[in-house]
């Protein structure tokens, strides 16, 4: 099974891009980008409200939610939250603790990954440099979409050192990007709680897509 565990539809304020105009790319390009669903991460906030399963039955993706959080450390990507833990950490906030949200959100359910490590100020890598390395951290982005070149490839020598899993996102703000890179599962997620388990225990790997799509086979 195929996730794009990092997308960001017009809820976050720098996106322009509706649910559905995502899923109907997706239908359109179903033969170079074999993504089976998306994971809504919208910066800084957590809406309990948000019901997505009318567009997931009309055209046949899963839709799950997460947050992209703001730490010390960076940026944070945090799946299966819940109201524990929506309750404990105000997502609006850009300096939380970072090793408080990984610990935290783990015993309350979740699980709080770093994303794009490599990116220059709100990446791991950086903080890495000057800090000590944040305790629990299960996995991290190693392939993001909306990198430059040579973010990415700083990814590896944490990986190498810390023995992070790694999984893919898109980071897609525009319609046009979601999917070029995701996370291929070897078992099918069906929800959140699926989805944080399987980043848990491992069986997963970054897939990139953009070759594909640009030779549009």
């Amino acid at each position: 099974m195929i996730l794009d565990l990092h997308t960001h539809s017009e809820a976050s304020e720098d996106s322009r891009a509706p649910v559905e105009t995502y899923l109907k790319w997706l239908t359109r390009k179903r033969d170079v980008l074999p993504v089976d669903g998306i994971v809504l991460t919208e910066h800084r906030q957590w809406n309990p409200n948000a019901d997505y399963r009318e567009l997931e039955d009309q055209y046949g993706f899963l839709i799950l939610r997460g947050a992209e959080v703001e730490t010390d450390y960076g940026h944070i990507l945090l799946y299966g939250v819940n109201d524990a833990i929506a309750q404990r950490f105000d997502f609006a906030n850009v300096r939380l603790n970072a090793q408080e949200v990984v610990s935290e959100v783990a015993r309350l359910g979740g699980i709080a990954v770093p994303c794009h490590p490599g990116r220059p100020t709100i990446g791991l890598c950086e903080h890495y440099a000057t800090k000590p390395p944040l305790e629990g951290v299960v996995a991290i982005e190693a392939l993001n979409g909306g990198s430059r070149k040579g973010e990415n490839e700083r990814v590896q020598e944490l990986i190498d050192r810390y023995h992070y899993r790694s999984f893919g996102g898109s980071d897609s703000h525009l319609v046009s990007f979601v999917g070029i890179c995701a996370t291929e599962f070897d078992h099918d997620i069906r929800n959140g709680d699926d989805l944080v388990r399987a980043l848990l225990t491992g069986g997963y790997r970054p897939v990139d897509f953009r070759d594909r799509l640009r030779q549009g086979t």
